[in-house]
């Protein structure tokens, strides 16, 4: 069965980014040298998603449109549906899908485009929000690094209280702490 989990960083206080955006935070502590949580991830990953400003992120810090092959060496050839309400360049020769609208028919499009493979939501919090609501959320992996930002883009700005969410595991590397959570879909 497919999973739909979301991967992604946050300071101790509960933010994604700081109040421009910026990750520059999240290169500051060392996260350590076991890659062992990523290659678990990863592997079971087929299709992703994220929303328009983590994409921008993306394009704008590596530079993407102009070595699309950076793409390549950080997602292999996964497709990414982008979910955005005005026009984004594609990168040349990476499978990018403009997107906008209910989550739930793109599920439908990523699960039969591979199927079996879980499906990551790279960010932001609020698409995992989006997915969360339509009852598609299933893991949280998340890595805690030892930050306060006082402000900025919140994890996941929705309410999910602990009657749905199971805390799976809890692994250490370097100064980065990671929560695994079992999310309960919402019926």
């Amino acid at each position: 069965m497919t999973r739909v989990q979301y991967f992604t960083a946050c300071t101790l206080d509960g933010f994604i980014a700081d109040e421009n955006d910026s990750l520059e935070w999240l290169f500051e502590a060392p996260h350590g040298e076991d890659e062992g949580d990523w290659d678990e991830f990863i592997g079971a990953i087929g299709p992703m998603t994220m929303g328009a400003t983590t994409y921008e992120w993306v394009l704008k810090q590596h530079d993407m449109l102009a070595n699309p092959q950076q793409w390549r060496d950080f997602y292999d050839n996964r497709p990414c549906w982008v979910f955005s309400h005005r026009d984004l360049p594609p990168i040349p020769t990476v499978d990018i899908r403009i997107v906008s609208g209910n989550v739930r028919p793109v599920y439908d499009e990523m699960v039969a485009t591979l199927p079996g493979k879980n499906i990551w939501i790279v960010g932001g919090g609020d698409l995992v929000g989006q997915f969360d609501d339509a009852g598609l959320l299933d893991e949280v992996w998340l890595g805690m690094r030892p930050v306060f930002l006082g402000a900025g883009a919140p994890l996941l700005p929705r309410r999910i209280t602990t009657r749905r969410l199971t805390l799976r595991d809890v692994r250490h590397s370097g100064q980065e702490m990671r929560l695994i959570l079992d999310v309960a879909r919402q019926r």
